[in-house]
């Protein structure tokens, strides 16, 4: 599987990263050692979870696919085959992070995070640590395509994003992480980061996770000029766009054990017209002469911008689909159908 360099760093991903946020819901301990063993056989070298784990997010289950990773890892012994990415939540109201109280972007809650997450993880560094969403209350993901009728208030207590970032200065010359990356961001806050760490503040920014898709290209308007010139990795999550993208819910299906059938928590991928737009693109797979759920993985796979497409599985065979994307021929022919439909539809899932 072809390795792409992260960012201005010196560590080479795969094209495809296995996302984990299942584990410890949908999928037991032993099923996410399967996938990674097979993911690992296939080329990948590159896992992406986070504090908040498995999805989704319940005090109970919290931390529970990190361990199951830490598990793995010494069990193979290959920690040092493994790129390893977490994530750090951002501001949030729910208490079970820390310990009975909200948390936010500031040095105690960073350190407690950190901490935590290299103990379950058994691991003594992390490759890239990010910053799971920010601390700023912004539209979700970052980049709207319209924003709401009125200003977003803001908090009294907004943490600088210098001192945030003056916090990753020490966890990286302490060695519990390597590199820096964002989530859920916007350009924007890109920039900021950048601009502080040039001011000697901190580490730059080496990539962005952003939900990026077939009904949801929003991060081409301006991050991806941003990502390109400044060499920010975009790491693309939802390349299915939750499921909505294998054909699995056309016509209003809910097959059982379907994430939006189990949790309901798909509204991102229910919004007027979205089923019309997503019912289009799995029709256009289909007259490619492929499954939608490898049609929309290959899209991302193959842009141009995408360092690493983030995909999930709750099965091997639908892991094994979603390793196949990166082997396939994505034509002109294809690009272009997929430009009409959205130049039609538009990005009707933001």
């Amino acid at each position: 599987m072809q390795k792409r360099r992260l960012g201005r760093t010196d560590l080479f991903v795969s094209q495809i990263c296995l996302g984990t946020m299942t584990w410890g819901q949908q999928n037991t301990e032993a099923e996410g050692h399967a996938q990674m063993d097979y993911a690992f056989e296939r080329g990948v070298n590159f896992l992406d979870t986070a504090e908040l784990y498995p999805i989704p997010p319940k005090a109970e289950t919290q931390g529970h696919t990190e361990t199951y990773i830490g598990n793995w890892m010494k069990a193979r012994g290959n920690r040092d085959r493994v790129v390893l990415a977490s994530k750090v939540v951002g501001r949030t109201a729910n208490e079970w992070f820390r310990g009975g109280r909200p948390s936010k972007l500031v040095r105690a809650d960073i350190l407690d995070a950190i901490d935590k997450s290299l103990a379950r993880l058994q691991t003594d560094y992390i490759d890239l640590y990010q910053i799971h969403f920010p601390d700023r209350p912004i539209e979700w993901g970052a980049n709207p395509s319209r924003v709401g009728n009125a200003r977003a208030e803001r908090v009294v207590d907004e943490t600088p994003i210098a001192e945030t970032l003056g916090v990753f200065d020490e966890l990286v010359k302490a060695g519990k992480i390597r590199h820096l990356g964002l989530s859920n961001e916007s350009s924007w806050g890109v920039m900021r980061f950048i601009a502080e760490a040039e001011r000697g503040v901190g580490p730059r920014v080496a990539s962005i996770q952003n939900a990026y898709n077939l009904v949801n290209r929003t991060f081409e308007v301006n991050l991806t000029e941003v990502c390109d010139r400044e060499e920010v990795s975009l790491l693309a999550y939802s390349p299915l766009a939750q499921g909505y993208l294998t054909g699995k819910y056309d016509h209003g299906a809910r097959p059982e054990g379907a994430r939006s059938t189990l949790f309901n928590r798909g509204q991102r991928y229910e919004k007027p017209y979205a089923a019309e737009a997503l019912l289009a693109y799995n029709e256009l797979a289909r007259s490619f002469g492929m499954e939608p759920a490898l049609f929309a993985n290959a899209f991302v796979s193959h842009r141009w911008f995408v360092t690493s497409n983030i995909i999930g599985a709750t099965s091997l065979p639908q892991l094994e689909m979603a390793l196949d994307s990166a082997e396939v021929s994505w034509t002109e022919e294809m690009q272009t159908a997929v430009d009409d439909i959205h130049q039609r539809v538009g990005n009707p899932c933001p």
